[in-house]
């Protein structure tokens, strides 16, 4: 269809430039105004504005989540259904400390510009709203759904340290442990009383304990939110927050196991109860190495140099994993700057001039990499051959 790809991609790559300060105004305007997850009502109205004045027909609201979007353009018949995946939560206290407001807009502007450039595109450009990724699981909502069954492949992008196209993730699970007690006065009749303070330090000890014999993928963090009201009451009421992960989800069912036995034991022995609340499990990540290989290829096209993913350690969790078990799917990184995610060095650079060249780059290797699938029946049929023999491989066991 396309007699000069390569024409096509140069032409792709100017209109994100002609798009771009359009694309920082957008990207500063979430940044300065950050949204926690499930509440990004402004975030959500700011990107779908300019699809809408763009010609994409857009629903808000899908899969029951009140700031989820899907925008949808239609090109020629024939063609693949390619989603771009938008994040915008942010983090409490310290902003787009994850550069979701980067990852959000670079979806957009993306998708703005394959339509701008390329009217004649065979298929259907999707950009998916997926809020709650940094609690709660929005993608996992989504999947359960049905949203991504129709999607021939979904790419997203997101800012990091260094530029990477198959870094991996662990899959991982948050779980919220409540003791309860009884009161009493902790000075003149403590015998009457039973902590739950007690349970929860007793708990949080005997998790440690298990921690020399946990694969080293294995990663138990947790904090303490409520240890009691006064010091001079026993306290009748503790909580602790935990996030468990492991290198698959088979293998974070095994932990989890070992980690809750311990949590009812240390109720038990002081006389208290527990009870578990689990939040919605984040599955191990599948990246597609063919569509990887598209996006590497059309970083060094630009000049952007990739670096190998850590071969142990450094890697985090996402809902995105999710998707990548229901179809071809990659969560490539661009270099930001050498600040880490989630401190507020990151989210000081996610609104600085490091942050608007990243979101340039984002958007154009997003745009180039989808403009492939839908220009190359090739390409994307070893994308899609991928994918499938390894999902028939899971299948088998």
């Amino acid at each position: 269809m396309y007699s000069d790809p390569a024409l096509m991609k140069q032409k792709i790559k100017e209109t994100v430039d002609r798009l771009d300060p359009d694309l920082r105004e957008l990207s500063l305007r979430i940044h300065a105004n950050p949204e926690l997850s499930f509440q990004e009502i402004q975030a959500q109205q700011w990107l779908t504005e300019p699809l809408e004045a763009a010609g994409f027909q857009v629903e808000k609201g899908i899969s029951g989540l009140d700031t989820s979007f899907r925008a949808v353009w239609e090109g020629q018949s024939g063609g693949p259904t390619i989603a771009l995946l938008a994040e915008y939560d942010a983090l409490p206290r310290i902003g787009h400390a994850c550069g979701h407001n980067l990852i959000g807009t670079s979806a957009v502007g993306a998708a703005l510009a394959l339509k701008e450039a390329c009217p004649e595109l065979p298929g259907r450009i999707v950009v998916l709203g997926t809020p709650a990724e940094e609690e709660g699981g929005g993608k996992i909502i989504m999947v359960n759904d049905g949203v991504f069954n129709e999607m021939d492949a979904v790419m997203m992008c997101h800012p990091q340290q260094k530029t990477m196209v198959l870094r991996g993730a662990l899959a991982c699970v948050d779980a919220t442990f409540t003791f309860h007690g009884k009161q009493a006065h902790a000075a003149s009749s403590p015998e009457k009383g039973i902590s739950a303070l007690d349970a929860l330090v007793n708990a949080y000890a005997g998790i440690n304990s298990l921690r020399p014999y946990l694969k080293d993928d294995v990663r138990v963090n947790g904090i303490i939110t409520k240890g009691g009201d006064a010091p001079n009451v026993v306290p009748e009421l503790a909580e602790a927050v935990y996030i468990i992960r492991a290198k698959t989800v088979e293998e974070l069912k095994v932990v989890m196991d070992k980690v809750y036995r311990v949590v009812r034991h240390a109720a038990e022995g002081v006389g208290a109860t527990v009870d578990i609340t689990e939040g919605l499990i984040y599955a191990e990540r599948n990246n597609n190495k063919t569509l990887a290989g598209l996006f590497q290829q059309n970083l060094e096209d630009m000049g952007i140099e990739v670096h190998d993913p850590p071969q142990t350690g450094g890697v985090g969790s996402s809902d995105i994993g999710n998707v990548s078990q229901i179809t071809a799917a990659i969560h490539p990184y661009i270099r930001l700057g050498d600040a880490t995610t989630h401190t507020p060095e990151f989210a000081r650079l996610a609104g600085a001039e490091e942050g608007m060249i990243e979101l340039n780059r984002a958007a154009k290797a997003l745009a180039l990499t989808a403009f492939d699938l839908y220009a190359d029946k090739a390409a994307l049929k070893q994308v899609r051959d991928e994918f499938e023999a390894w999902k028939q491989q899971k299948d088998e066991g």
